[in-house]
């Protein structure tokens, strides 16, 4: 980047530009798996989830967590969290499961994958 004399914003060079359209490319459609997370509603069990895809540097496709109230034979409120990632293989897949079911107030966790054609 280079910045033009009359502005003070950044002017894209040839280089940049076409890196920049080479990123915007749409991604191939690997397979993405999917954990579905049943938790008691504590504080601390939020951060100790996404911790396990934080320290392998994966960022989830997508996250999303709900508080659900007490309900027929619960006691207490307990968390829904659905995460997405793409890229990973099924054994990575299986142990972080293995790991989420490890920690404590984590009563469920379900796996899928989804696949594209």
């Amino acid at each position: 980047m280079s910045t033009n004399p009359r502005s003070a914003a950044p002017v894209a060079t040839a280089p940049a530009a076409a890196a920049g359209r080479m990123s915007e490319r749409a991604p191939e459609r690997s397979p993405v798996f999917c954990f579905s997370v049943a938790a008691a509603a504590e504080p601390g069990i939020l951060p100790r989830v996404l911790e396990l895809f934080a320290k392998r540097s994966l960022v989830p496709l997508r996250w999303h967590s709900d508080r659900l109230a007490p309900s027929h034979g619960r006691d207490s409120a307990s968390l829904a969290i659905d995460i997405q990632v793409a890229e990973l293989t099924v054994e990575l897949g299986d142990y972080i499961a293995r790991c989420l079911r490890q920690i404590p107030g984590v009563e469920t966790v379900l796996t899928s994958e989804k696949r594209f054609r």
